[in-house]
């Protein structure tokens, strides 16, 4: 079964947030020191997740990357990933992580059934990426992305936020690191979403802007000729190298996008910039059944008609979407509970 929403957008791609906990602080994303934390007892159960996806499937999506907060601090993640890699209608099951339990639990995801890894990386000096996260763990992230290696994962991608005057003379250096470690990098534009609460548009870093940086060094660069309704249009260097920038901030992609979100405790939203979702953790505790959730589900998304980010680009004053304190009033607001 195939939906659209008003514009003729499928429901293919589902980010499931496992946690809303995070084990970094980083800037871009959780730059405040306080934070009101998803109550324990309403985050799914596994039973529930894989419910809820077989729901999902029913209806079309064939996609499912896990999420955080950062998801390896999901106790016994592993035993969801199996639960969701044994339905034979999902083709494509990954997950985006900071890197900093890779190395302990690589092994574990890949046995499990995990297809692919995304592993988030905006610098290659662990002085940066101290000042970034507020935490010393670089070399447990650069550890854990040659664990993916290690353990047999291919299509490893490397997600970097770049943000003018912090990393953005390191396109180059990753490119490289990406050569090194056979992971494709995917530059992305630095977004005023959820927790960047910091956020200006003079530091964001265009597609254009990067794409000079880097001919400047490599000469010229191709673009990849594709059909897909991914985030990132893709590179190739004269060596074959090739790369991704998505640039959801100076060039936004809504028309292709087929993606909603899913929190950790059930609230599903349609857009990365929604301020509004669907509860689907009350009915399914209540003893809803399939058709019933497929209601909630069908019903918002045919009439989705989220352009949230082609909708930002055009106001003339633009600041951060959320302020501080309505993202305390609810956390489902914060990037790290809805993912990305």
């Amino acid at each position: 079964m195939r939906i659209d929403d008003a514009y003729g957008r499928p429901l293919r791609n589902l980010r499931v947030s496992v946690t809303d906990r995070c084990n970094l602080r980083c800037q871009y994303c959780m730059p405040e020191e306080d934070y009101v934390w998803l109550p324990r007892e309403e985050i799914l159960h596994f039973e529930e997740i894989s419910a809820l996806a077989d729901v999902f499937m029913d209806l079309g999506v064939d996609k499912i990357r896990l999420t955080g907060g950062e998801p390896l601090l999901r106790r016994d993640l592993p035993r969801l990933i199996r639960l969701l890699a044994a339905k034979p209608r999902l083709r494509d099951l990954a997950i985006t992580t900071n890197g900093v339990l890779l190395a302990e639990l690589a092994g574990a995801l890949k046995e499990a059934g995990l297809h692919r890894v995304t592993v988030s990386l905006d610098t290659l000096r662990a002085d940066r990426f101290a000042a970034l996260t507020r935490r010393q763990n670089h070399a447990q992230v650069l550890e854990g992305i040659q664990a993916v290696t290690r353990a047999g994962f291919t299509g490893t991608k490397l997600d970097t936020v770049v943000i003018r005057g912090v990393n953005d003379d390191e396109l180059v250096d990753l490119i490289e690191f990406g050569k090194r470690v056979a992971a494709e990098v995917r530059f992305i534009e630095y977004m005023d979403v959820g927790g960047a609460t910091r956020w200006s548009m003079d530091q964001v870093v265009s597609r254009k802007a990067m794409l000079e940086i880097l001919e400047s060094r490599y000469g010229r660069i191709e673009p990849v000729s594709e059909q897909t309704t991914a985030p990132a249009e893709r590179y190739r260097l004269r060596d074959g190298t090739v790369f991704g920038i998505i640039s959801s901030t100076t060039a936004p992609f809504c028309a292709e996008c087929d993606r909603s979100r899913l929190t950790a405790d059930g609230m599903w939203y349609l857009c990365l910039y929604a301020l509004q979702g669907t509860d689907l953790r009350a009915p399914l505790r209540r003893g809803a059944k399939g058709e019933e959730l497929a209601a909630l589900i069908t019903g918002p998304w045919q009439k989705r008609s989220d352009r949230g980010a082609e909708q930002r680009l055009a106001l003339r004053e633009r600041a951060p979407l959320v302020q501080v304190a309505r993202l305390k009033e609810d956390p489902h607001l914060e990037m790290h509970t809805r993912g990305g």
